[in-house]
């Protein structure tokens, strides 16, 4: 049987999976496999420069489809108005989405020891469900339960029916509720509104104090496609850089706004305009060369966390809207926005998920 296998859908769950290997001993690094999903994001050739960096003996590529590619999903969407018409619904309609992810699953994953699922609510979680296989979770972003617990807020009304059901395997929640999920990994329990039994603890900077200057170095590579190019850019001989980290946040023409209150309230340094960069989010679609061409766009495509291992990097501000900033290192200030900013611009209770529970 094999060791281990990740699958992740973003570049921030690549990463963390490679913190996970790096924490173990050499002679068991390079015994993973690593699964990454396509369903919404681009990971460019990284599955390439994976296959390379020595810590993963597999990696493949996940179709995953989403439940809206499949039309005999359309009718459980309906509410009838009847609690247990509707959990009858959504009964049938758990076991049919497993089944039918099947067919793109790319890797037999009843050859693994250890299953490690990030974001477990996209269809994955179902199929591992619907295969009644076991699997750990693992938090979606850094602290993201903090301000968005997902199982609670997408399973509003008679909860405590709902978990028990996952617990029996007739319905799926994901973050630990279902009954084939073992524990789910997070950073910090004591910032969770609603923790539970299966949350475990793996603090991330406990994950990084020991990594290597070659640790680092393989992050560095694996995640950094072009690094003469992005130093480049971050070489700007400017004394004071602030860097603004996007977010795909609204429709684009207010996205845009957003980035650009953001760049003259925070894009200045004891009274004088500082040199901004912004570094756009792997999903952000918004073109920010053409909207901001006198800033520095640099390459968004890996988890800005890998930032903090380029030596010499240094900023005097980094601002976030939404991105916890608590694993940067490389910055004198940070500046998290959060949701009161962000009720300038859309209706709050678009971001303020966990206050609806």
């Amino acid at each position: 049987m094999k060791e281990r296998i990740y699958v992740c859908h973003t570049f921030y769950h690549v990463y963390v999976a490679c913190l996970k290997e790096l924490f173990l001993p050499e002679e068991k690094r390079g015994q993973a496999s690593l699964v990454l999903s396509t369903m919404s994001n681009n990971f460019g050739n990284l599955k390439e420069r994976a296959k390379k960096c020595g810590l993963f003996e597999e990696v493949w590529m996940f179709e995953e489809k989403a439940s809206d590619f499949f039309p005999q999903l359309r009718r459980y969407h309906t509410d009838r108005g009847n609690i247990v018409i509707n959990m009858l619904a959504r009964i049938k309609y758990t076991k049919l989405l497993g089944r039918l992810q099947e067919p793109y699953v790319p890797v037999d994953f009843k050859e693994y020891k250890d299953i490690y699922v990030f974001c477990d609510s996209d269809p994955i979680g179902y199929y591992l469900s619907y295969k009644k296989l076991y699997y750990h979770a693992v938090e979606d972003g850094l602290n993201c339960l903090e301000s968005y617990d997902t199982a609670r807020y997408d399973n509003r009304g008679h909860f405590a029916l709902k978990a028990w059901m996952a617990a029996h395997n007739l319905i799926f929640i994901q973050n630990g509720y279902a009954k084939y999920c073992l524990d789910m990994e997070v950073n910090d329990i004591s910032v969770l509104p609603y923790p539970i039994d299966k949350h475990i603890e793996q603090p991330r900077e406990e994950l990084t104090a020991h990594l290597s200057d070659a640790d680092k170095d393989i992050l560095i590579h694996l995640f950094i496609e072009n690094m003469d190019e992005l130093q480049k850019d971050l070489d700007t001989g400017a004394e004071d850089k602030v860097l603004v980290l996007s977010e795909p946040l609204c429709d684009l023409h207010v996205r845009k706004q957003i980035f650009t209150d953001i760049i003259n309230e925070y894009g200045q340094i004891d009274g004088h305009k500082a040199q901004v960069l912004i570094k756009p989010h792997p999903r952000d679609v918004l073109d920010y060369k053409k909207e901001f061409p006198e800033h520095v766009v640099v390459n968004g495509m890996f988890p800005m966390e890998v930032m903090n291992f380029i030596p010499g990097l240094r900023f005097r501000r980094v601002v976030s809207v939404f991105t916890v900033p608590n694993a940067i290192r490389f910055a004198e200030e940070i500046v998290f926005l959060g949701e009161d900013f962000m009720d300038q611009y859309e209706e709050p209770a678009l971001h303020r998920q966990n206050e609806q529970i």
